[in-house]
This record gives structure tokens, sequence and C-alpha cells, in this order.
């Protein structure tokens, strides 16, 4: 059912928590008065123009639109309030999954993949219901966009990539598996693939574009430029204006100082807004978090550097731009803390196969869908109603061994540095790889032991609750473990096992063969509390299939384009309430794309 306050025509531009409201505080919990502007900053008499586009962010969707604008001649600015080391922005720190359909590497390993059925996947995953066919209602572009996304994957996405030098391992990974009816969530088969290079491997070859660009005097980096206002002129946006920055020497994702120097204005006839969302930003997180799952969680992990904190979406909107489905976020079940920390409150997401058990913070095992791989979105629903802010895995090393698998591109230094070799050598092996052993040995969430009695005691130790009793954990363990001795069974996380192990790609990389959690010959036995770890905003600045920023009457903004997370990686939230995955990048580069291409033909002489 849609929400009335976020649909209804008197209050399509007013949060139902009040916040990133058009005239009230800033999202980033800054008032626009504390940045020294009124109202009036948004008029100025008509600027020179510094450059033909000014591309705000210098992220992969900022790189992508900014190669855009260069192939077509175009003069741009690429500004970005961090140091030239975080060039890239976030997408330097992924995995590097691509969501493609019916692609080479799918049909190789026998999967029969369509657009037809990618198609119904989307839309009973991202369940749009805010106006998809009113040209008013949040989702009316955010279906547009869904449906060009698709045909994108189907077709152009990967030739276009390929052609660009990207390459990608041979086993396709199966993310978000859903695991309820046919129509419910989740992806019917395997389309995760794994970019050779993880996410620098995404970014390669636009960054390669860009750097060659402003040797050539095209493109023009102006890093520690904090943008603090967009300037319109006769309803068109036409520059930005802000604080410069002291230089930074920190290292690429470590927060860098906010101290201001001094002033800029800068003016063009096109601004490119691609500044990302607000995974790093916790309050922000919190002001926006759906009523649906109600209170926030109190101690949550982050999964994106602290310059990714939502400025831009508060900017936006206070020129004029319509921010959409800004409840719609993507935070992840499986955080844990990372024990070598680069920004605060750093956790990493562990991709698991669905042989771990998942409790809840009492012990009790999770229904359908708390089974890992399955339903993201789903199981935080599970988390949030248990009343508790953390969950547990309940696995042994036969299981951690093989089905292990880390996000980031540090954490997986044989794909980063393009070893297929050695990374398929790593995942066939059956050995603990080296970043999930480290975590084994200095994560603050991991209690290891050879017996049930002890591993209760540490678990309860290590919260401080004394929630988790032995004997009912025992006996759940017990239960599902008597379900494993023949090929029926009742549980339905061993008919999912089994369903992996049928794919050649999982039995030979991903998934350990069935057996018992607590066979002492597959021991020790783990326990890893895991914590809700935040990353994505689903939700942004509502955008045409062009790219073009929309204003409340859900018309065009003159001059203003807006690409990435910033606009929901296309429409103001493509994915709507749930990601397939291995679509965040994939929408920085079409969204990127689309943008730049329009842009640059609105500027054609």
């Amino acid at each position: 059912m849609e929400d009335p306050t976020m649909s209804s025509p008197h209050n399509r531009n007013v949060s139902r928590r009040g916040v990133l409201t058009r005239g009230g505080a800033l999202a980033a919990g800054t008032a626009l008065s504390s940045l020294g502007f009124g109202s009036a900053a948004f008029a100025a008499g008509t600027p020179r123009a510094d450059a033909d586009a000014i591309v705000v962010g210098s992220g992969l969707a900022g790189l992508v639109a900014t190669s855009e604008l260069a192939a077509a001649g175009r003069r741009v600015l690429l500004l970005d309030q961090e140091p030239e080391a975080s060039l890239g922005g976030q997408a330097f720190w992924s995995l590097g999954g691509l969501f493609f359909v019916n692609s080479p590497e799918q049909r190789t390993a026998g999967i029969k993949d369509s657009l037809e059925l990618a198609r119904a996947d989307w839309f009973n995953n991202a369940g749009f219901d805010r106006g998809v066919t009113d040209p008013l209602g949040e989702d009316y572009w955010a279906a547009k966009w869904a449906e060009a996304y698709l045909q994108f994957a189907a077709d152009e996405k990967r030739k276009w990539l390929y052609g660009l030098g990207v390459r990608w391992v041979p086993i396709v990974g199966w993310a978000e598996r859903g695991g309820q009816l046919a129509d419910g969530p989740g992806n019917s088969v395997p389309r995760f693939h794994l970019t050779l290079g993880t996410g620098p491997g995404v970014m390669e070859p636009f960054e390669k574009k860009v750097r060659e660009a402003a040797a050539k005097g095209s493109v023009t980096f102006k890093f520690r430029h904090q943008v603090d206002a967009l300037i319109t002129t006769n309803g068109a946006v036409t520059g930005v204006r802000g604080s410069l920055l002291e230089p930074s020497s920190a290292a690429r994702g470590t927060p860098s100082s906010r101290t201001k120097i001094g002033e800029f204005e800068l003016s063009a006839p096109i601004v490119v807004v691609t500044s990302g969302g607000i995974g790093g930003n916790q309050d922000l997180v919190r002001r926006n978090w759906p009523a649906r799952l109600g209170e926030p969680p109190s101690r949550m992990i982050t999964g994106v550097p602290a310059h990714v904190d939502g400025r831009m979406l508060a900017i936006s909107e206070m020129a004029g731009a319509r921010l959409v489905n800004r409840d719609r976020m993507w935070h992840y079940t499986e955080g844990m803390a990372n024990h070598s920390p680069i920004w605060p409150e750093h956790g990493i997401r562990v991709l698991a196969a669905p042989s771990s058990m998942w409790f809840d913070a009492t012990g009790r095992r999770f229904p359908n869908p708390g089974v890992p791989s399955y339903d993201t979105l789903g199981t935080l629903e599970l988390i949030m109603r248990s009343g508790h802010d953390y969950s547990w895995f309940l696995l042994n090393k036969r299981i951690i061994d093989k089905e292990f698998v880390l996000s980031g591109s540090e954490q997986n230094p044989e794909l980063t540095r393009k070893d297929l070799l050695g990374y398929l050598a790593s995942r066939l092996l059956n050995d603990t790889p080296p970043p999930v052993k480290a975590f084994m040995d200095k994560g603050e969430d991991f209690v290891i032991s050879n017996n049930l009695p002890d591993l209760v005691a540490g678990m309860n130790q290590l919260t401080g609750d004394n929630l988790i009793e032995l004997e009912p954990l025992r006996r759940q363990i017990t239960a599902r473990d008597l379900q494993v001795d023949n090929g029926y069974t009742k549980d339905s996380q061993i008919m999912g096992i089994r369903n992996s192990l049928d794919y050649v790609g999982d039995s030979l990389a991903r998934t350990v063969p069935l057996h018992r959690i607590l066979d002492p010959a597959a021991g020790p036995l783990i326990a890893i509390r895991m914590n809700i770890l935040t990353r994505k905003t689903l939700g942004g600045l509502q955008t045409d299939l062009a790219g073009r920023v929309l204003n409340a009457a859900g018309q065009p903004i003159k001059g203003w384009y807006a690409a990435g997370e910033v606009a929901g990686f296309g429409g103001g939230g493509v994915h709507g309430y749930r990601a397939l995955e291995g679509t965040f990048l994939g929408g920085c580069l079409f969204s990127g794309r689309e943008a730049g291409r329009a842009a640059a033909a609105e500027t054609a002489s």
C-alpha cells in the first residue's frame, strides 16, 4: 500500500520524520543559514562560463559522466571535497560485482537466463508502489529507469565494458536468492559477475579516460572543493559555490580535514551532481530510517567512508530538486567490525553461501528468509522484529573455509590484482582464505570453540547480555543435523543447500557439501556476531531518462543532471525497496553514461 505521507500531492516534498525538507534543516544536520547562504544565494546575474560543464563528485558515476562529456569535446571541471587520493569514491572499495543477463559466463555454466526472467525478478524484488503510472509518483521514473537498465544489462552493458578491457571471473555468483515464492523477491538464477580487479578494475577504464582528457586540457580536477550551494539563474542551474578546504594528505578512505581556507564560485551551463548517498552518516541513516522497520538500530557499523555524507542531497533539494523515496535504503545484516579499520566504525560484509545457521540475539533460529544469501531486506525485518540490533551466525571451520567471501577490494587481494588463477585456487583449495583467517584471529565479533558449551559461554561473554541458553540452542542445531542423513527433508534451508550444490559454480567454489554442524571432524565451531552495516541510499534526486533533475512539478530543471547514488542510481530509486545485487556499480555506470551523453548533447553548438 502506498504511503500517503510520501505520495500525497501536499506532502511529496516533505519527509515523514521532518528531515531533508525544503524549508527545514539540511539533511546533513546543518542548517542552511550556518553555511552562510540564504535564499538569495541561489539567484545571481548572468555568470561567465568557467567550463562547458561542472561535475560534482569524482566517484564512478562522476568519472563516467566526465569521460562522456570530454569525449564529446566539452570542457569539464570535476569537483570533489576529498583529496585526489580518494578519486573513484566508494567504487574503489567495492567487490566489483556486476549484474548481467544471459551472459557468456552464465551460458557456459548452463544457466538459462533471459530478459523476461530478469524483468520479472527485478519488478517482484523492487515492489514499486508509489505512483508507478502517475507522472508525479515517486516510482514513476524509477520504474522506467529499471526497464531501461534491464535492457542495458541484457545487451550493451557487457559488450561496452568488454570493449574497454574489463574482464570477469568465469564463475557467476548467486546473490539475493530469495528462497520463497517464484513471484517473491530474489534472483531466480546466478547473475553476480565478479570483475577481475574488483572495484578498481571497474573504475580503471574511466579513470584512464578522464586523466587522458585532463592531460589534454579538456578536464580540470578541482579537489578539496566542497560545494555548499547551487547557483540558479532564471530557473536554470548555472554554477556552484562553496568552500575551499585545506590541502589534505589523508590516505584513501580515511577522514580528511574540513577546515575551510577560502571560497569559490564556478559557472557553467551544465551541472552534473554525482555526489553519492548517506551511508557514511549514521545520523542521517537514523533520521531517514523507514517507519515500517520500527526504531532504527542503536548500534550499527559503517560500510562506506565518512565522506559519503549526504550533503548534496539537501543542498540539491534547497535549490529546487525533488527528493523521493528517502526512506528506502540498503543496509546489510552480515556485518563484522573491521579489525583494521580505515574509516570510522568500519565494517566488512560477509557474502556467505547458505550453510551457516542464523539465530537472533537470544538464540532463536530465524525462519525464512533468514538464510545467508537469500534476502537482505527480509532478514533485516526479522532482526528488527527481534528487538535487538545484532544476530548470530553459527557454523564450523569446514563451512567458513569454502563459503565465506568478504566484500571489498582490500579483502580480495588476488582478485584485485587480477590474479585469476590465484583467486580460483584460493576458492578451490578449501582452506581458510587469509583475509577470513585474519578476522578469525583478530575480529572482535568471533567466538571459536571445540564444543558447544564453551561456544555459548563465549557468545554470552562477548555481548555481556547472557541471552543464549545452551540446551535450546543445542536442540535447534541437533534438529537441523538430523535432516542431513538422507535425500529428503522438511528443512527449507537444507533444501536450499541442495539447490545450491546443484549449480556447478556453487558446488566448485562456494557451497560446502552438506554435513552436520556439530560433526567434530568439521570443527571447531564458530559463532559470529553479525551487525547491521550501513551501505546504500536507494532513494534520491528524481531524474528523467536523460538524467535531468526534476522539480516538485515533475519538470526538468534546465542545466541540471544527476547520476549514481545521489539519484537513487537512476530516477530517484531504480531498485525500489530491494536490490538484486551487482546493480550499484552498474547503476553508476549506466546513469553516469546517460547523464553525460545527454548533457553533452544539450551543450552541442
